[in-house]
């Protein structure tokens, strides 16, 4: 798990090779990634939006920008979690992924970015 903090308000995320919808050979590699956002700053706040980079060895950078997070713009109150997950596929078994969230504090109308820490995708297709 990696973590990262901006102005109080704390991003992990956990991956996880999903070796049972992947098929190797044919270049197709699933992952998921539970992703926890932590408010611990004084202020209640909302995700907006995200937006992802993807790193496939295999290929070159993928951008993934929307709104919210899984089809929600959750609102968080100070001490509140949100938890959520997703994923990704890959042409090959070893990438990363890094990114942001825009995030609005909802007392002042302010626009903060919050990191969200690169973690790496890598399947472990030889454990059998």
């Amino acid at each position: 798990m990696v973590t990262a903090i901006t102005e109080g308000i704390k991003v992990s995320v956990e991956s996880t090779y999903q070796q049972e919808f992947s098929s190797p050979h044919q270049h197709h590699f699933v992952f998921t990634y539970k992703v926890t956002i932590e408010n611990y700053s004084p202020a209640t706040i909302q995700v907006l939006r995200r937006r992802w980079e993807i790193y496939d060895a295999g290929e070159t950078l993928k951008i993934i920008e929307g709104d919210g997070v899984v089809g929600q713009q959750p609102v968080l109150e100070p001490g509140a979690t949100h938890q959520y997950v997703s994923g990704c596929n890959l042409r090959s078994g070893m990438g990363k992924m890094k990114g942001k969230y825009e995030v609005e504090k909802l007392m002042d109308g302010k626009i903060i970015e919050v990191g969200i820490p690169e973690f790496q995708l890598i399947a472990d297709v030889f454990d059998n």
